[in-house]
């Protein structure tokens, strides 16, 4: 039986090499988006809390110090438990590892990456995974291409050019719901984005939730996304 997942995995071991200097000192999750004071940690544990989950596993890694000193200091809006992986386990491993210290095993939970600022409801995606009998499901975004767009006609002219236009194709958004059975398709070891995920996609079972028109989504990468965010925050605030 479904219901609205009340607790949350956040994956918060990656480097973050494309973030340098920032992560020099500070894992990714840790970095803060300008303008705000806050790392994006915060603001994504802020979202799940508003989205009514109550109990946050944090699975820590590079740095994993730095995270846990900030995450015992820091207000938070619902209780966080943080687990540090002895060994790599992968992605899959990784997630199975950090569900295995959630309060509820036998009910439904959400994780996100840890790099992803984002803001939509999580309630609605929810009940997208009910209706569809699904075991796992993926938030779906449509990122803008980085670069300029060239439109031609079909002789060849060109008739338009359209800066940092949506892609067409829609992309994992680091965002998801599971299902309390999920976690045993887990892999111990590896990624489960290229064995479980397939497995269940072939067998139907997999769903994907597009994010709705006008949710704001943006994976934090490189520091141009800190600054591109920084932006969007300043317009939303304007």
């Amino acid at each position: 039986m479904h219901s609205t997942p009340t607790q949350a995995v956040v994956l918060a071991g990656g480097q973050g090499s494309r973030l340098r200097p920032y992560t020099d000192d500070r894992p990714k999750p840790m970095v803060e988006i300008p303008g705000t004071g806050t790392p994006i940690i915060g603001h994504q544990l802020s979202w799940l809390a508003a989205e009514g989950v109550t109990h946050a596993v944090v699975s820590c890694g590079h740095l994993a110090e730095v995270l846990q000193e900030w995450l015992r200091t820091a207000d938070l809006p619902l209780e966080v438990t943080t687990v540090v992986e002895s060994e790599p386990l992968g992605r899959g491993g990784g997630l199975k590892y950090a569900a295995a210290h959630l309060p509820s095993p036998d009910e439904a939970w959400y994780a996100t990456n840890g790099d992803i600022w984002t803001r939509f409801s999580l309630r609605e995606m929810a009940a997208f995974h009910t209706e569809r009998d699904a075991l796992a499901t993926l938030a779906l975004a449509r990122p803008r291409i980085p670069w300029g767009a060239v439109e031609t006609d079909t002789f060849g002219h060109v008739t338009d050019f359209i800066e940092a236009p949506p892609s067409p194709f829609l992309i994992n958004a680091g965002v998801y719901v599971f299902s309390a059975d999920f976690t045993a398709f887990l892999p111990d070891l590896g990624d489960h984005e290229r064995t479980t995920f397939p497995h269940l996609a072939r067998e139907r079972r997999l769903a994907g939730f597009p994010l709705p028109q006008g949710a704001y989504w943006r994976a934090i990468d490189t520091a141009k996304d800190l600054t591109e965010a920084a932006k969007e925050l300043a317009a939303q605030r304007a």
